[in-house]
């Protein structure tokens, strides 16, 4: 299982945003539909054994699953579609226990802390940060849980708690990406074994 957290920290947290203002009023809300069309889509299929959790403002997180997802689409709208369904049953979460809002689409009452602490026990994390270790130097992580920030830099509370949770801190390059782009580039890092074979 692949797993990628994103925080979104001007996302919306509640379903009262247009459609048609993703980069606007929605809070940068079309950079994390862009991380996960990247996460999810191939040419003609959908990558199954991938999880997406979108941690918005801090407060929820939006739980996408590849084994279960359905009327997922490769443009922003149609997924932010999906998240704005998942908010639209935010009162039905109750505590951590999810709530589901479309079929592989759920959300949690959880922060960043919470999400972290529940992505660490299945595996292994790897905080995506420019200062971190050249990618091609770490062996690919068994079950690997890729966490990157959106168009922010991750806050010092976030860097804290990545400090204290990561098993790797690793960079994917020599220029900084943008985070969909980052998600795609680790695909093919752990596709290719490590740019070791193809």
């Amino acid at each position: 299982m692949r797993q990628f957290v994103i925080i979104g920290h001007d996302a919306p947290t509640t379903a009262e945003f247009s459609l048609d203002d993703l980069a606007g009023a929605a809070g940068r809300l079309d950079v994390l539909c862009r991380c996960v069309n990247s996460a999810f889509f191939l040419s003609h299929a959908i990558r199954e054994s991938v999880r997406v959790h979108l941690v918005l403002g801090d407060e929820y997180t939006v739980r996408f699953d590849g084994a279960e997802v359905r009327r997922l689409n490769p443009d922003e709208r149609s997924t932010a579609a999906l998240i704005r369904g998942a908010l639209e049953v935010r009162e039905e979460a109750i505590g951590h226990m999810p709530a589901e809002a479309s079929p592989g689409v759920s959300l949690r009452r959880m922060g960043f802390e919470s999400t972290l602490e529940t992505v660490a026990a299945d595996g292994t994390v790897v905080e995506l940060h420019e200062a971190g270790d050249p990618v091609v130097d770490v062996e690919p992580p068994e079950d690997p849980v890729f966490v990157l920030s959106d168009h922010r830099d991750f806050t010092d509370e976030e860097a804290a708690l990545l400090a204290d949770a990561a098993d790797e801190r690793v960079r994917l390059g020599p220029e900084v990406l943008h985070a969909d782009h980052a998600v795609t580039v680790v695909h093919n890092y752990l596709d290719t074994e490590g740019f070791a074979t193809y």
